[in-house]
């Protein structure tokens, strides 16, 4: 299995926060350094990010990655993505 690239990672993160905000009835284009509470995103859609992000990618996102800081924009969650995905690799 490869691992996908940075904008393969991008699309999908990006793919599933639209999901996300399309559910709550919020249409708006939003940028990769976007705060997600910001674009409209609540607590328990961060949940429902994490988890779409563990299925989507097939991962499991350790518990000390489970932070505001890691869940802050497309960005931030990209670079866990793209980490967590790596270390995979390597187990």
């Amino acid at each position: 299995m490869h691992a996908p690239h940075t904008d393969e990672i991008r699309s999908k993160v990006t793919s599933l926060i639209a999901s996300i905000l399309a559910d709550n009835e919020i249409e708006r284009s939003f940028s990769a350094e976007e705060s997600l509470p910001d674009i409209g995103l609540t607590s328990v859609d961060m949940v429902n990010l994490m988890l779409g992000l563990e299925a989507e990618f097939d991962i499991t996102i350790p518990q000390e990655d489970i932070t505001p800081e890691h869940f802050r924009s497309v960005a931030t969650i990209e670079i866990l993505i793209a980490r967590v995905l790596h270390a995979g690799q390597h187990e």
